[in-house]
């Protein structure tokens, strides 16, 4: 079978409702490829394009639109203060951030070219993510029921989530994705229950080695992972 192409774009730091609003301009274009001009849906997507995206973000707290607004700590006077933005977002999950020494993925899959099924996408994901940390020697897994990358998920009490994920899907096309944190300052998520999830806590790459690590060399990894777990070609750098 012919490999799909990815056309990879890193955004370096870009704010949020920034790359946000990209996300869509490429998934509605993506959708407009998907329908005829008459507006009767067309089983045509071979024209549509893949793209995976990778940037840092300002420190942001993101909530997801069936998220809970008691699961932020922090109060609004308070937040800007500390140079927090804050946005209620139209992907899947509960409350994040993201900031500085985090890479956040945002692949914009046309998954009608590969298969259409939201939980094998969210499962492949997070198996870039697992091949990823294990080329550092660090083992990260599943939690059944809570989607992301964890460590020590089984052992209670250990568990912390060292990948954050929360999609949208429109017409078979992706956006959002994955917050892998690496040098992450790990300090903002006390002001948050990550994930919606009571007494579990996180993690970083640097903080699960003792030293911090390379970013450009995370996302070379990353991009060769993507295109062995979902084997595509990924063009561009």
């Amino acid at each position: 079978m012919e490999k799909q192409k990815v056309l990879f774009r890193d955004l370096g730091q870009m704010d949020y409702k920034a790359a946000w609003e990209y996300q869509e301009r490429l998934l509605q274009e993506n959708v407009r490829l998907k329908s005829v001009e008459s507006g009767v849906v067309q089983e045509d997507f071979s024209k549509t394009t893949n793209y995976l995206l990778f940037v840092e973000h300002p420190p942001v707290y993101t909530l997801g639109k069936s998220g809970k607004m008691e699961n932020v700590l922090i109060n609004d006077s308070e937040r800007e203060q500390r140079g927090i933005q804050f946005f209620h977002t139209n992907r899947g999950g509960d409350i994040t951030f993201h900031g500085k020494g985090q890479i956040v993925g945002y692949p914009i899959f046309d998954l009608e070219k590969f298969y259409t099924d939201i939980g094998r996408y969210l499962r492949e994901l997070e198996e870039v993510i697992i091949l990823t940390l294990a080329e550092y020697g660090i083992v990260g897994g599943r939690s059944a029921g809570e989607t992301g990358v964890w460590i020590d998920a089984l052992e209670k009490g250990k568990e912390r989530k060292i990948c954050a994920m929360g999609v949208r899907c429109s017409r078979w096309v992706t956006m959002h994705g994955f917050a892998l944190n690496v040098n992450t300052d790990l300090s903002y998520f006390n002001h948050i229950i990550p994930c919606g999830i009571q007494n579990k806590k996180v993690a970083s790459i640097q903080e699960e080695l003792g030293r911090g690590v390379d970013m450009e060399d995370v996302k070379d990894r990353l991009k060769r992972n993507f295109e062995k777990v979902f084997n595509v070609e990924i063009l561009g750098n």
